[in-house]
């Protein structure tokens, strides 16, 4: 494996603090409440991975992962509302607008747990797979891409929002009790939802780095900065670009499904255009080249988001609006770039200091 080549002890020692204060300090000290909020930043740090897979890398500004993390939300909703609506008995919210006598024929697989696990990732991955195979054979890029994929979250939040029948209208689907036997209204169980998430999001970031870190990474990189090239050298673009379209479709719906049980909703103002602009903005300020610069920065956002909401309710949109055209127009290496760019200097001192004055002269 790549992470036992170079640079595997920075490696090693990064992943070692990150599991020690995702996984001892974060609990110490914060509350219940705080911790919470901690788990569900992290499913947003989840889809910042593979934003920096796809667009960090492959040049790809996926402004549709809303899509993704909501069939993944949707599809682990759909299998714990069943499971708290218990056998025979249809959903509350189905209950209540009485149109139905029996789960529709696309619920009844969820009531399977295995199938409902299995749902949250593979079916994203489906679905942008089929999506990318339109999409990368006809070339279409740049910011038809961004547009294309932007205008698919938006139709799925709108498909939702018609289907109040089945998927909770613009409610969405809510007060969920239960996690596969667990209750949710515990604080020990909350706690082991945020170790679930914080586990995930680790495993996930190794993945990345092998990918990014392999061959195939490399090759990636290659198509972002010169498409016509590597169609010459006899691979296919569309191919290579559509793995990593579909591996951050899976990252970005498993997302999704752990979110649900972290916030106990999921609805379509949570899956739409704004959430996938700012999935990108978390991205885009940490640094989307550096997996450790996109988790820092969707965290960050996903914070600020939270507290300037409190106070500005109304303009926090504006806010991120701002902070994206900021990032892209002035660091667009995002915050990671400033932390290269002072080790840069520091290497650069060091060595005009071991530089005889003859020499350097």
């Amino acid at each position: 494996m790549n992470l036992l080549k170079g640079g595997s002890a920075r490696a090693w020692a990064g992943f070692a603090g990150a599991a020690v204060l995702l996984f001892a300090l974060a609990p110490l000290a914060l509350s219940d409440f705080r911790l919470g909020l901690l788990a569900k930043y992290l499913c947003t740090a989840m889809v910042a991975v593979g934003i920096c897979l796809a667009w960090g890398r492959g040049g790809l500004l996926t402004l549709g992962q809303g899509v993704f993390f909501g069939l993944g939300g949707y599809a682990m909703a759909m299998h714990l509302k069943i499971a708290d609506a218990g056998p025979g008995n249809l959903p509350d919210f189905m209950q209540l607008y009485g149109t139905a006598s029996e789960l529709p024929w696309w619920w009844r697989p969820f009531a399977n747990p295995v199938f409902a696990l299995v749902a949250t990732v593979l079916l994203p991955m489906v679905v942008a797979a089929l999506l990318g195979l339109f999409i990368f054979r006809r070339r279409v890029k740049g910011a038809y891409f961004a547009i294309l994929s932007q205008a698919l979250a938006a139709a799925f939040a709108i498909w939702l929002i018609g289907q109040q029948a089945t998927t909770g209208g613009t409610n969405g689907l809510t007060d969920i009790q239960g996690f596969f036997g667990y209750d949710l209204n515990d604080p020990v169980n909350q706690r082991m939802v945020y170790f679930i998430i914080a586990a995930a999001l680790l495993l996930l970031i190794a993945l990345a780095r092998q990918l990014i870190q392999s061959r195939y990474g490399e090759l990636l990189v290659a198509v972002r900065d010169s498409e016509e090239r590597v169609r010459f050298l006899g691979y296919d673009p569309a191919n290579v670009k559509l793995v990593a379209y579909v591996v951050a479709a899976g990252m970005a719906g498993l997302a999704g499904a752990l979110f649900v049980p972290a916030v106990g909703i999921i609805s379509p103002a949570l899956i739409g255009i704004v959430p996938s602009i700012e999935f990108v903005i978390g991205a885009a300020v940490g640094g989307r080249a550096s997996l450790v610069g996109a988790v820092l920065g969707a965290v960050a956002v996903a914070w600020a988001k939270t507290a300037l909401s409190e106070e500005f309710p109304a303009a926090w949109t504006y806010f991120q609006g701002l902070l994206f055209i900021v990032a892209l127009a002035f660091l667009p290496g995002g915050l990671a770039s400033l932390a290269v760019f002072v080790r840069r200097r520091g290497n650069g001192r060091k060595t005009a200091a071991v530089v005889p004055v003859g020499e350097a002269a």
